[in-house]
């Protein structure tokens, strides 16, 4: 190699040197202006952040700006009397003298006691009408309403009515008083949020959180005989005290009652009576004093066809297993194992269906109940009755 070689060389080395100090210089100007750039962990803006997120007020908080001061505890006075045992007059008995002079032992003397009770309610006129649980105001010789505000004030009971354990109270002071917004049940999904509300044992605004786990849950799946209707079941827990308080979706309108199971298979579960039925059973009990409840006169099961021992499936319709007599349903001519595929051309999947279409209907509307009877269909023309009305 001459020396004209050689000097290239270190010149061609040197270029390729100054390329590679030159790429790195530019990467340690750009690393240094982004670190300018990003703020440190400790600035004002990153601390601003989770203070922001935390000032912000949650959709239950929301919705109980709502509607929570419309929630309302119930307080029940009543007297009871012990049995009265004995040979004497009971109004002797009451005179200490008279078994001290007598010596009268072992004779009961009657006493009486003072029993008090508590549940909770939402106002939802601004008449200042109160709807609850009927059995939290059963057999009860006063009522008090307390408010969030502190007032408590004396109430009146306008009408109960035990087949869907619901009653109406009217306050007897004048409002302005926090009212609820009522909501529309029949828009209700599984899967919405629900929010119950209660003052249990006189703790205001007591709140659960849960979702709607199952709408249209028959009362008599829960071992219950002696109500009627269909519940809605969540899993926001409805405690002791919670009765008669609203269960809310997520803009704060009220969706529910809650009610409270105690016993059979539903005991420890959260229940609501839809708002849209107690909405109607209230409107009963403010105008006439008494809810009516149509009815047709039929006991009823799902349509469940038995492919093997193992296998069953559930088609549309609903079986009839019972037809009470003297009832609309006997003299319409329905009969047992009829299946009911439709109301007023409306289809029916289930029993529930049923139900929700005679307790829509008028009492003194004709419905064209659609039957299946040995593979024929049939319509009949039926009209339904008050269930007070029937006479067996």
């Amino acid at each position: 190699m001459n020396g004209v070689d050689a000097i290239k060389l270190l010149i061609g080395s040197l270029k390729i040197s100054q390329k590679k100090y030159f790429k790195v210089c530019i990467l340690i100007v750009l690393f240094a202006f982004n670190i300018r750039l990003d703020p440190p962990l400790h600035s004002s803006e990153t601390l601003l952040a989770p203070q922001q997120s935390l000032n912000k007020q949650s959709f239950v908080s929301e919705a109980l700006n709502i509607s929570g001061d419309a929630v309302v505890t119930i307080e029940t006075v009543r007297k009871i009397l012990s049995s009265r045992e004995g040979m004497f007059p009971p109004g002797i008995l009451n005179d200490p003298y008279f078994e001290r002079f007598f010596r009268l032992k072992g004779l009961q003397i009657p006493r009486s006691r003072i029993e008090k009770g508590q549940g909770s309610g939402v106002i939802f006129s601004k008449e200042g009408l109160v709807l609850t649980n009927a059995h939290v105001i059963e057999r009860t010789d006063q009522v008090f309403v307390g408010l969030s505000d502190g007032r408590r004030v004396e109430g009146k009971i306008v009408g109960q009515d035990s087949l869907t354990d619901l009653a109406v109270i009217k306050l007897k002071a004048k409002g302005p008083w926090p009212i609820a917004p009522l909501g529309d049940s029949d828009k209700l999904k599984v899967g919405d949020w629900a929010i119950a509300v209660g003052n249990p044992f006189g703790l205001e605004n007591t709140v659960t959180l849960g979702i709607i786990s199952n709408l249209n849950r028959d009362v008599a799946q829960l071992g219950i005989s002696h109500k009627r209707g269909d519940l809605i079941q969540t899993d926001a827990a409805i405690n002791p005290g919670n009765s008669g308080g609203p269960l809310l979706n997520s803009v704060g309108e009220v969706i529910g009652i809650n009610t409270l199971i105690s016993s059979g298979p539903g005991r420890g579960l959260g229940f609501a009576i839809p708002i849209n039925r107690a909405r109607q059973i209230a409107n009963d009990l403010i105008t006439t004093g008494r809810a009516k409840h149509p009815i047709i006169g039929v006991t009823l099961s799902s349509n469940i066809e038995q492919k093997s021992n193992f296998l069953s499936q559930r088609k549309s319709g609903a079986i009839i297993r019972y037809v009470t007599p003297n009832s609309p349903a006997e003299k319409g001519g329905l009969i047992i194992n009829d299946i009911i595929i439709s109301i007023n051309n409306e289809r029916i999947e289930t029993p529930a269906d049923v139900v929700k279409k005679i307790n829509q209907n008028n009492i003194k509307s004709t419905l064209k109940i659609k039957i299946i009877r040995n593979n024929n269909e049939y319509t009949k023309d039926i009209k339904p009755i008050d269930i007070y009305d029937l006479k067996l």
